[in-house]
């Protein structure tokens, strides 16, 4: 009794720490008047609310560029706050604006900075016409009150409201007329070759009361806003009223851009602080769609699963009885199938070194995608906390360097390999030194155009410390425990002299075999594809991990199921070389991948010049080497267990 006792009391400790555990930078924030001073020192709520700034980026172009890089207002002090590694890899750099509010204070039309431009001097007009062109291909502000974005919400199609966690700089004219959406919510807009300034914004502020709670003043729960173009006649008496400030395609006058802002807050106890991120997630286009074609997807995955899971497991039952049936003087004149080339299946595969190599690379993916998705479903990876989905990633890509280095060890000791140090070095630096020699190129071309996406010196050499410092390093670990090991044993002997291989049909050959078997398991995610994409180029939020995951498992399985179904018809038709196909069979679904990428960087993407397209496909083809080596991986091992088993339970000479 005592003993279980204490372990409800341990339990109940352990439900009271995690209730008040909160990850790194997501706990919740007090605010409360400055009036109110003893509660604010005593309790350690906040009066002084900040809004910081990141990157401005465009659906135009793959270049995010700074805040100060557009010549906005800019704060005197010029604080950053602690940036992780999946920011500074995404190209997010976060820092402080000039934009401060007291808690509860509203303000009208207060001026934040003015900015003037003289057409006689070559560093203005080279400010202003950088300003122009991110009007010109759209890009967009993102601002950050309380760790949460700033949205912008207005109507769209069937009076569904859409909350945009960013806003355009401004608007242009062109000399057709033609303007983008988001000049369309303003008539004033009318006057061709001009750009409009969105130089003032109207800020609302949410916040929960916390009476209910008892807590420590109040918490905000959201932020949203609304640009305004308004061109101040008067410096020295700003209503923020009247005509839109126009820039003229020809910069010929001096000109002057004043900012401003209104901020007002608004109580609002229906919206809890932990559910303060649903209105901007929950009004993310395709919400609906995407729902509904999982669940299309997975029922047609499903049913396609079972039925080449039912139409194999019955053909291989009749199969092991009608050959263990016969005796064992017929069987030299009675074997046929699969079973004729028993001598020959487990022959080593030709280029094993480097088919051994992927599929180290391949499982430390694997296991690094499994465990990053695990994490995400349980919320520890969510937009609020911005770069730990590509953090985790990377960190864990560089501790399972062992499991790499053990299974490439083990697989290539099997093909009867003896080059075992180019074997190790190979693990270690071929796909790593393919992607990153990829990434350094896309990070000269982002250098060279001044992108806030491009890595400081110092992170890549710290990148290059992770890698060689502990993931070479532990790949020779797993590598010198793969080899310690012994080869992994086969169940049936191999024939000294290799069995010729009968002419093959059409659908047998290797190259149309490796083409349909990556349709199936493409065809469970080009759907998710379709959002994953989106999210990287179109600069709308992910969120859905569960929905990841489950279709993540799907592939598993497909890939799984498509290539032992093929390996099977090629084994029957007395082809036994399926070492490579089994790998190439299920990692054509790459092939497929980039196929899509293409179709969706000339349908969906508005991307123009020579540098943004460079970099769509330098980035697209790491993913899709990823993608390679992970799901060959998977449709190797798994028809690997099937020809071990297959061949364990036949009676063979």
């Amino acid at each position: 009794m005592r003993r279980a006792r204490r372990l409800v009391l341990l339990l109940l400790g352990l439900a009271s720490v995690c209730g008040a555990f909160y990850l790194p930078g997501l706990a919740p924030v007090s605010f409360c008047e400055p009036s109110e001073v003893g509660r604010e020192d005593s309790e350690g709520c906040k009066s002084q609310i900040e809004l910081f700034v990141n990157r401005l980026d465009s659906v135009e172009s793959v270049l995010p560029y700074e805040y100060d890089a557009f010549d906005f207002c800019q704060d005197a002090t010029e604080k950053r706050p602690s940036e992780n590694l999946g920011q500074v890899l995404f190209g997010e750099r976060i820092a402080s604006s000039p934009y401060k509010f007291i808690f509860n204070k509203p303000e009208t039309c207060k001026k934040v900075c003015m900015k003037s431009y003289d057409p006689e001097k070559a560093e203005d007009v080279s400010k202003l016409a950088f300003l122009k062109k991110g009007m010109q291909l759209n890009y967009q502000h993102h601002w950050i009150i309380d760790n949460m974005p700033v949205t912008w919400c207005y109507d769209v199609e069937d009076r569904q409201k859409y909350c945009n966690p960013g806003f355009p700089i401004g608007c242009f004219v062109t000399a057709a007329g033609r303007v983008k959406d988001a000049c369309v919510m303003s008539a004033d807009f009318n006057k061709k070759n001009t750009f409009y300034l969105f130089n003032h914004v109207d800020i609302t502020i949410m916040y929960h009361s916390g009476k209910e709670e008892n807590w420590p003043g109040a918490r905000l729960v959201a932020a949203r806003l609304e640009p305004r173009s308004y061109k101040h006649t008067d410096k020295n008496d700003l209503t923020c009223d009247g005509p839109p400030m126009e820039i003229p395609g020809v910069f010929s006058e001096k000109l002057d851009l004043i900012y401003t802002y209104s901020v007002k807050f608004i109580e609002n106890d229906s919206i809890k602080w932990a559910s303060r991120w649903d209105y901007i997630l929950e009004s993310m286009p395709h919400t609906n769609i995407q729902w509904f074609s999982i669940m299309n997807s997975l029922v047609i995955v499903l049913f396609l699963s079972g039925m080449v899971a039912m139409i194999l497991l019955r053909t291989l039952h009749k199969d092991i009885a009608r050959y263990n049936q016969m005796d064992s003087s017929e069987d030299a004149q009675e074997e046929f199938g699969w079973k004729l080339v028993h001598g020959d299946v487990f022959r080593p595969p030709r280029k094993g070194m480097l088919l051994s190599v992927f599929l180290g690379q391949g499982t430390q993916i694997f296991i690094m995608t499994f465990i990053t998705l695990f994490f995400a479903c349980l919320g520890c990876l969510s937009p609020a906390n911005r770069g730990a989905l590509m953090t985790c990633a990377v960190v864990l890509w560089v501790l399972l360097g062992t499991p790499a280095g053990y299974v490439s060890a083990r697989m290539y000791k099997t093909f009867k390999g003896e080059k075992w140090k180019t074997n190790v070095l190979l693990t270690a630096l071929l796909c790593p030194g393919v992607v990153f020699a990829d990434f350094f190129i896309m990070n000269l071309i982002l250098w060279v155009k001044g992108s806030s996406a491009a890595i400081p010196f110092g992170t890549l050499v710290a990148i290059l410390a992770m890698w060689f410092g502990i993931s070479v390093p532990l790949t020779f670990v797993g590598a010198y425990f793969g080899f310690k090991e012994k080869p992994i044993e086969h169940p049936v002997r191999t024939n000294q002299i290799p069995r010729q291989i009968p002419e093959q049909s059409f659908f047998t050959k290797p190259l149309p075999g490796i083409i349909m078997g990556g349709i199936l398991p493409f065809g469970c995610i080009f759907i998710q594809l379709f959002f994953i994409l989106n999210s990287i180029w179109s600069h709308q939020m992910y969120y859905m991990f569960g929905f990841l995951f489950l279709v993540f498992i799907i592939l598993l399985i497909t890939c799984s199921e498509a290539t032992v179904l093929l390996c099977y018809f090629h084994l029957c038709a007395e082809d036994y070389h399926w070492w490579w196909r089994s790998f190439l069979t299920s990692s054509f679904t790459a092939v497929y991948l980039f196929i899509y990428a293409v179709h969706y960087f000339f349908s969906k993407l508005q991307i123009t010049g020579a540098a943004s397209t460079i970099l769509y496909f330098g980035y697209t083809m790491i993913m899709v080497l990823i993608f390679f080596l992970f799901t060959g991986t998977i449709g190797f091992f798994t028809c690997f267990w099937f020809v071990s088993k297959i061949y364990s339970v036949v009676k063979v000479d």
